[in-house]
């Protein structure tokens, strides 16, 4: 019994180390200095929201982060220099970019 106990107790712990290693994967890469630089984006107010649009967002602002913020979103005051914030309404248009 002791045996199969050890045994529980190792597939266990192989379990917890491998759902470890995929959770600290790393994130998206970002080129350039991960500052977010919001003025050539204008081209993005009125067009949909979709993962295209999102993605060349990320790439061309250089921000390390990409907040989409819905009608219903909360969001908090703090300024991030790295944050690129993308504005969408309900039919899911985004209505502004900003770097905050």
């Amino acid at each position: 019994m002791a045996t199969r106990h050890g045994m529980m107790i190792s597939l266990t712990l192989l379990g917890t180390l491998a759902l470890g290693g995929c959770a600290s994967s790393p994130g998206p890469q970002v080129q350039g200095s991960g500052q977010c630089q919001a003025g050539t984006l204008g081209w993005a107010v009125g067009q949909p929201a979709n993962e295209a649009n999102m993605r060349r967002l990320s790439r061309e602002s250089g921000a390390g982060l990409v907040n989409p913020i819905g009608p219903g979103t909360i969001t908090t005051k703090d300024l991030r220099t790295d944050r690129l914030r993308v504005y969408i309404d309900k039919q899911d248009v985004i209505t502004a970019v900003r770097c905050e």
